[in-house]
């Protein structure tokens, strides 16, 4: 049987003394992950061992002869009396060499291993740099068939490593009867910065929390839950983010630590992303304010509408007319133009009234680019969907009546084939009709159809404008989402620190000297990007209706209205 000994690589000019580790349960393996060096008292390390509060014990035994340490191994061998072991390791390295030796003590008998014996005490060595192993979240592998054995003990591995930390930090180095060796033997890692940094985050988090709870209050107060105010809070972009990002902060400032993996990954990705999204937030703000941008913008903004209404106009004529030949139903067609055209007048003396005051709303409007640029970019969708309000109602109109034309001859020729729609049973049923309902159905039929390709083409020409608006809002939409959602902080770590997110191992061979077992040196194999953002992507609210483009297309053919607005009760993962 194959005996699979983790050794970690900090340890490997360790000096003389005890090997502190685990083995693991229902496998054939040990993990090292300290050595204590000699002079020692054993009623100490056994304190020392008790106090750390991990499940450790005594492994065995590690020799690195030096000058005046000829009895060293001796007197290490005879220790397996004093910490009795079911298994005592006994291994030693000879100055020069890379390759250890392995004696395994089982049951008062010795076998020894030396590269050449048979299967049953063939030892491998596994060396792994502890620090990478104990900072490392392993995830499953999702592609290809892993090892049903390798892939039950590579947690196991790892959880041992990550379970140890207590163990290092109750190492004091220079003050403890026991000298230790591990990854942090030269100092523990550490920044004052960040020391700092927890220092200050309680009285902060705390603050943030007493003032989102006032902001909680206040939004859930009755003046503010009125059904026309929730209404429109609920469509607006700027209320929503808002109130994202509310949940946001509360997320964040939570006074629960984040025990979890996963909770502590999603408290960092929400941080990360509200500080990457205020910066660049106060970025905007600083270029918008330079050179006297807001008044410039407030000069182009008000010709630019009266272009926009210029050019509808221009389209109604050519609408009025004999649009690319078509004969259309005058009569039809001039109410259409004139009443679109009526709305177009309104909305260029509603732009002009509101002219006077545009510079100074852009300017308490660029203001808030400061909550960050998700505030900006949906403020931007809404001033968007205020200055096209005249194109929506014109959609909605020219929707309005070809859904009733459609469903009108659609009912209509089911009275020619003697049918009629069921409400109660939801289908088609026969039906007899007289001979009146025939005559005044022919006559509506016949009325509708030669009114078709007007009110069609009325629709056709308002739906397109209409999509052009809703796509613009809904590239918006994907920045504001794209913002809140990525997981920067998990990239991140990707990036610069791929061993913390790991999706397995490999092995290569390390040592493979004759006289010693075989060597494997243990890297991590980093998390796939795809992986890293499908697996830590915070959950975000759905832009748009989940329609598919066949039930899209559907909508649009039979002039169902079709609302980009955000659904707050549908959550994405």
């Amino acid at each position: 049987m194959v005996l699979k000994i983790f050794f970690p690589q900090c340890c490997n000019k360790a000096d003389s003394g005890l090997l502190v580790g685990r083995w693991i349960p229902g496998q054939n393996s040990a993990v090292v992950l300290a050595v204590i060096h000699y002079p020692f008292i054993p009623g100490q390390v056994k304190q020392y061992i008790h106090q750390s509060g991990v499940d450790l014990t005594v492994l065995g035994s590690w020799s690195m002869p030096k000058e005046g340490q000829e009895g060293m191994e001796s007197f290490l061998r005879d220790l397996s009396t004093i910490f009795p072991q079911g298994q005592w390791l006994q291994l030693s390295r000879e100055m020069g060499k890379i390759g250890f030796r392995c004696h395994l003590v089982q049951q008062e008998k010795e076998l020894k291993e030396d590269g050449g014996g048979g299967e049953k005490d063939k030892v491998i060595f596994i060396h792994y740099e502890q620090r990478k192993v104990m900072l490392s979240q392993l995830h499953p592998i999702e592609n290809g068939v892993p090892d049903p054995q390798t892939e039950s003990q590579l947690p196991q591995v790892f959880g041992t490593v990550c379970q140890s930390e207590p163990l290092f930090f109750l190492d004091k180095y220079d003050d403890s009867p026991v000298k230790l060796t591990h990854w942090q033997s030269e100092g523990r890692e550490g920044s004052i910065i960040v020391e700092l940094m927890k220092q200050a985050s309680t009285p902060v988090c705390l603050l943030t929390t007493w003032i989102l709870t006032l902001w909680t209050s206040l939004c859930s107060s009755r003046i503010l839950n009125v059904r026309p105010m929730r209404f429109i809070s609920s469509k607006l972009s700027t209320c929503v983010q808002l109130s994202y990002r509310t949940e946001h902060l509360q997320t964040v400032c939570s006074p629960t630590r984040a025990t979890a993996h996963n909770h502590f990954m999603r408290k960092a990705n929400i941080f990360v992303s509200f500080f990457v999204d205020v910066s660049l937030g106060l970025l905007l703000v600083s270029w918008i304010y330079r050179e006297n941008r807001i008044g410039k913008l407030a000069n182009t903004l008000v010709p630019a509408a009266d272009h926009v209404a210029k050019e509808l106009e221009e389209l109604l004529q050519w609408l009025m007319g004999a649009p690319a030949g078509l004969k259309m139903n005058r009569a039809l067609d001039q109410v259409l133009g004139r009443f679109f055209l009526y709305h177009i007048h309104l909305w260029i003396s509603y732009i002009h009234l509101m002219s006077p005051f545009v510079e100074m709303i852009l300017w308490y409007v660029g203001l808030s680019a400061c909550l960050g640029l998700t505030f900006a970019l949906s403020l931007l969708s809404d001033i968007t969907a205020l200055l096209t309000f005249h194109i929506y109602c014109f959609y909605v109109y020219g929707a309005r009546l070809y859904c009733m034309t459609v469903y009108g001859l659609s009912s209509l020729w089911r009275l020619f084939r003697g049918k009629k729609w069921n409400v109660l049973r939801q289908r088609v049923d026969s039906c007899s009709y007289d001979l009146d309902q025939l005559f005044i159905g022919t006559l509506l039929f016949t009325i509708l159809l030669f009114l078709l390709p007007t009110t069609a083409l009325y629709y056709l020409v308002f739906t397109l404008l209409r999509l052009v608006v809703v796509m613009f809002q809904g590239v918006v939409h994907l920045g504001v989402d794209f913002i809140n959602s990525f997981p920067l902080f998990a990239m991140g770590l990707r990036l610069f620190r791929s061993y913390r997110l790991a999706e397995g191992v490999k092995f290569r061979v390390l040592c493979e000297e004759p006289g010693t077992p075989l060597h494997l040196m243990m890297d991590i194999n980093p998390l796939k990007v795809s992986s890293v953002v499908q697996t830590y992507r915070t959950p975000t609210y759905s832009c748009y209706p989940k329609d598919s483009w066949l039930a899209l297309c559907k909508k649009l053919f039979l002039g169902e209205l079709i609302y980009p607005w955000k659904h707050k009760t549908t959550k994405i993962d």
